[in-house]
């Protein structure tokens, strides 16, 4: 099995995703001792965002590729590989801003390339990345879980993972971990609740 781990925070070892991430990848690595690891760290090695150069590397041919382009489009294949390639992903999503990072914003506008991860047909669009397992560590200083204010950061999550076709999403919460210590020791206890409980319910 292929896991992919993918960590967002700007927060470095202060990070709560990044510490709730790490401990979700040693359980499942536990679970499947043969799992193979792989690791992307958007705050420090951050992909560009999608601009005229991106679009215009993609509609080049190879051969005719000026160094920029070259460069674009050689980290363009290696994310999107790197994701079809997974059989299963574990996300750090810190919620700023009542959004995710621009960083994992980033990293999505790579993955969801038509005709590779989904397509529109007679019927609508089509997911062509299924068959993938996620677990999406959200994390968030006030209280969020199942609010509207939601929308732009588990739900977006959600949307976007299902649009290319993956329905096996598991959400684990450590929110209002700026409410105090008392609610920040509650918001990360109850996310490793919800980490044994996966890794007791489910056979990876």
């Amino acid at each position: 099995m292929k896991l992919l781990h993918i960590d967002s925070s700007i927060l470095g070892d202060h990070s709560a995703s990044r510490q709730l991430s790490r401990e979700a990848v040693e359980a499942w690595r536990v679970a499947e001792p043969t799992a193979i690891v792989s690791y992307r760290d958007l705050a420090a090695d951050a992909p560009n965002f999608l601009s005229g150069l991106s679009l215009a590397a993609n509609a080049t041919p190879a051969e005719l590729r000026d160094a920029a382009q070259k460069h674009e489009a050689a980290l363009s294949e290696q994310i999107l590989n790197e994701f079809l390639a997974a059989d299963a992903i574990v996300i750090g999503a810190p919620m700023y801003n009542f959004s995710i990072p621009s960083q994992l914003k980033a990293w999505i506008d790579r993955i969801a390339v038509a005709g590779k991860t989904f397509r529109y047909g007679p019927n609508g669009p089509e997911g062509l990345a299924g068959g993938k397992k996620v677990i999406i560590v959200s994390t968030a200083g006030g209280q969020h879980a199942g609010q509207p204010t939601a929308a732009a950061h588990d739900e977006y999550l959600k949307l976007v993972l299902q649009f290319v076709g993956i329905t096996d999403i598991t959400i684990v919460h450590a929110h209002g971990l700026a409410m105090g210590p008392a609610a920040r020791d509650a918001g990360i206890a109850h996310a490793r609740a919800q980490l044994t409980a996966v890794f007791d319910a489910v056979t990876i």
